[in-house]
């Protein structure tokens, strides 16, 4: 059957077999795929709904290094915060209400206060998002050579607009230093995966291990349904590459690195209300925008939006496959002989959302005389016009082909776990609860250098630039680092800051506790090394490091420098003896 059909059963009877299972009252079910279709697990969970900040380090110590640092090691970011779960009088998940006490956990953990060493068992759990580790050679080879590129290309193009505006003008670094972090985050991390996947010769190990496979399925009479598995996906694959190509290229250029576009969403939220659940519903949520109007506009300049949406255009334009690059825009363009920053002022000009004033006037109107207001609205019309062009003409058309490799992939990893049974499978991340082991050791990312397992508050003094939003000190911490005054914390006359082991986690591991082989705290996870960033696609210990604050540095900041050494006592330190290095 069509994979979508496959699915629209599968939901069904995950909707009947809910019901059966038994839990608590203030327990919920869910059932999740498991190894791309293969297998489904049940979870009963319990959620805890008033959970309140305790506290969290100024910016210049949780985000010190900032965008610079970011994926990057050697790092040091005291990357934390502390929250406190509440509960009804019987211990279980209660609204807020101001009678509610601390949740009394059945166990906690005891923070590691003697540390880690390299080859130290590290072991993280947590919510890891996504992964894809199954892919074979085509799957990963597009990501790499054609996604990333394009994603890349264009996010290049916007930060570099951005940080010539954000250096220009303190009030512009302000309002643009959020979507400058976003953006940058996952730009950085794809001009990662893409070196480590080089450097490790990723593609080639891919291409062996389907040589190996096909080898296997070929010798053995019981594999024949594999035989063509791989041959179909290349396919499939190659088929869709324009398509994907395409859909990166829109996404990009027109929506997730340009504010505009979140307005748009704003009138097209308001037309839709209308239409499909009446005036009603349509006068509330225009009262709730114009309440909130001002807000949604204070970090956006629209000067900046319309040069960025002219560059990224031009990149587009000169990029995307061009029988998927839609009617509407070759048409004007071409008329003003690809003038892009003459296109995209026209746009801006007649438009009644690219700035807070347009925008509060807009809202004024009754639904008619809005409609009637967009009819004009070039902005509105392009949105509209390219919108209705990625359904038809891209969404639609590559479905058959996204449904194949999705049926595909199922049947793939099916075939992986028989055809290769010494192999030990774990199942992607599917942002379910997960373990994740390995050690306490450095790495060598590239020829001549080799990074340690550790760093120390004294880096973050070496790195330490006056008045830099990025790499200025707290006046207290300069104190107790001036002064030695560390406490209890630590180690060898240095202060422990941060440190790395091959543990794989991928992102929705942010705050995921590392525990030691006895069970003890030893720090909180928070990033990937740069080079390693290719986890999500294809592991590889020789360069896969996470990055953890080490709990002693957590305890530092509590106890030292906030203050809050009360917190402390409520917590147990222990001190495991270590092992002797041989």
């Amino acid at each position: 059957m069509k994979e979508s059909e496959r699915r629209a059963i599968i939901e069904k009877n995950i909707q009947t077999i809910l019901p059966t299972i038994k839990k608590q009252k203030h327990e919920d079910a869910f059932i999740r795929s498991f190894f791309n279709g293969n297998q489904y697990f049940a979870f009963i969970t319990i959620t805890y709904k008033d959970i309140r900040l305790v506290g969290t380090p100024p910016e210049s110590i949780g985000k010190f290094g900032s965008d610079t640092d970011n994926w990057v090691w050697p790092r040091h970011t005291g990357d934390f915060s502390i929250f406190r779960i509440y509960a009804g009088a019987d211990n279980l998940p209660a609204d807020y209400s101001p009678t509610n006490k601390p949740f009394t956990p059945k166990h906690s953990l005891p923070i590691n206060m003697t540390g880690v060493n390299d080859g130290d068992f590290t072991m993280v759990f947590g919510f890891p998002g996504r992964t894809n580790e199954y892919l074979n050679r085509e799957g990963v080879r597009q990501i790499v050579e054609v996604q990333n590129p394009i994603r890349i290309a264009l996010r290049d193009k916007t930060l570099k607009i951005l940080d010539k505006h954000m250096r220009a003008d303190v009030k512009t670094k302000i309002q643009y230093s959020a979507q400058y972090a976003t953006i940058a985050n996952a730009w950085k991390k794809w001009i990662g995966e893409n070196q480590g996947i080089k450097f490790t010769k990723g593609l080639d190990k891919k291409q062996n291990q389907d040589v190996e496979f096909t080898k296997r399925v070929n010798s053995n009479p019981n594999f024949s349904m594999y035989k063509n598995i791989l041959s179909q996906l290349d396919h499939h694959y190659k088929e869709s590459e324009n398509f994907n190509a395409a859909k990166d290229y829109y996404a990009e250029t027109f929506q997730r690195n340009i504010q505009i576009y979140n307005f748009y969403s704003i009138v097209k939220k308001l037309i839709t209300s209308n239409e499909k659940k009446g005036v009603k519903e349509f006068e509330t949520l225009r009262n709730n925008y114009a309440i909130d109007i001002d807000g949604y506009y204070q970090d956006y300049q629209e000067k900046i939006e319309e040069e960025i949406f002219a560059n990224l255009l031009q990149i587009f334009y000169e990029g995307c496959p061009k029988e998927l690059i839609f009617p509407k825009l070759k048409t004007e363009l071409s008329a003003i002989n690809l003038d892009y920053f003459k296109y995209t002022n026209s746009l801006f000009q007649s438009s009644n959302f690219v700035n807070a004033d347009k925008m509060k006037s807009f809202l004024k109107l009754e639904i008619n005389e809005m409609k009637k207001a967009l009819e004009d609205d070039q902005l509105w019309l392009f949105y509209e016009k390219m919108n209705e062009f990625i359904i038809s003409d891209i969404l639609e058309k590559s479905s058959q082909h996204d449904e194949a490799i999705s049926d595909l992939r199922r049947v793939h990893m099916e075939a992986l776990m028989n055809v290769f049974p010494e192999r030990k499978f774990y199942p992607d991340a599917n942002s379910t609860l997960r373990v994740t082991y390995g050690q306490v050791e450095g790495f060598s990312p590239k020829d001549g250098a080799c990074y340690n397992s550790k760093t120390y508050l004294d880096g973050v003094i070496e790195k330490y630039i006056p008045g830099d939003y990025e790499f200025d000190v707290p006046k207290k911490l300069l104190e107790l680092y001036n002064k030695k005054d560390y406490g209890r914390y630590a180690e060898n006359g240095k202060i422990p800051l941060a440190f790395i082991a091959s543990n794989h986690t991928t992102g929705g591991n942010s705050g995921s506790p590392a525990i030691d082989a006895y069970g003890n705290l030893i720090g909180l996870n928070f990033d990937r090394v740069w080079e390693g960033t290719m986890s999500d696609i294809n592991y590889d210990r020789s360069i896969c490091r996470n990055i953890m604050v080490d709990a002693r540095y957590i305890l530092f900041i509590v106890d030292k420098f906030a203050g809050a050494g009360h917190l402390i006592d409520e917590m147990k330190l222990v001190y495991p003896k270590k092992k002797k290095k041989k």
